[in-house]
């Protein structure tokens, strides 16, 4: 029988003096941990007083040493390696979970677990179901999730748009924010008035009072 070897998981990690938590960032299908979007949602998480650790999974290292486009791994194994950064982050910060788009799906898939080591998740552009699919929805880990879950998406994302999104039903733990004219990127067109970078601070402030407001809620709890 042969043995697994596991490699190291890649990691970026940005971090303030003053943090009041901790998010844990994962990537979307496509792009890695050091693609722009999570760069700049990171840094701008940074100047919130959040740090914030970004990974890749194991298929995507082995994507970008190998120079191909192997697909992303099935979801037992992006679980277990996101499982593996949760328990290999040495903090004593309240933890939070986040991810672009399938990272998101991940992150939401582990909260169904009530003893996760995270007090909520926050989904940017969460996958609802594939591109021009609407058959295969996607909404088991937003209905069977035992914590809060914050969903930011785009009004018009092609993986789940605002006006199907409102016939969905999903769990009371979770709260969806739209981002009018938003795609999967939450990046708006130029007719529509506003900006990508107006919506990736919007999402950064509903992230950090998402932060602030389960934070206060386990102190409650706690006290």
């Amino acid at each position: 029988m042969t043995n697994t070897v596991e490699h190291p998981i890649s990691t970026i990690n940005n971090t303030v003096s003053t943090a009041k938590a901790f998010v844990i960032f994962a990537h979307g299908a496509g792009a890695d941990k050091s693609h722009e979007f999570m760069e700049q949602v990171s840094r701008a998480l940074n100047k919130k007083n959040i740090n914030v650790l970004r990974f890749n999974f194991a298929y995507m290292d082995a994507r970008l040493a190998e120079g191909n486009r192997r697909p992303p791994d099935r979801m037992p194994k992006l679980l277990h390696c996101f499982e593996k950064v949760i328990n290999e982050l040495e903090t004593h910060l309240p933890i939070f979970l986040a991810g672009k788009s399938m990272g998101g799906r991940v992150a939401a898939t582990l909260a169904s677990d009530k003893a996760l080591k995270a007090l909520g998740v926050m989904c940017l552009g969460y996958p609802f179901h594939p591109q021009k699919q609407p058959e295969k929805l996607r909404l088991a880990p937003l209905q069977e999730t035992q914590k809060s879950i914050l969903i930011l998406q785009g009004s018009r994302d092609a993986l789940g748009n605002k006006e199907e999104i409102l016939g969905y039903e999903y769990s009371a733990h979770c709260r969806c924010v739209f981002f009018e004219d938003g795609d999967h990127n939450l990046k708006p067109r130029i007719k529509s008035g506003f900006t990508h970078i107006q919506h990736i601070e919007k999402a950064v402030n509903e992230m950090v009072n998402f932060i602030d407001e389960s934070l206060e809620a386990n102190q409650v709890l706690l006290a």
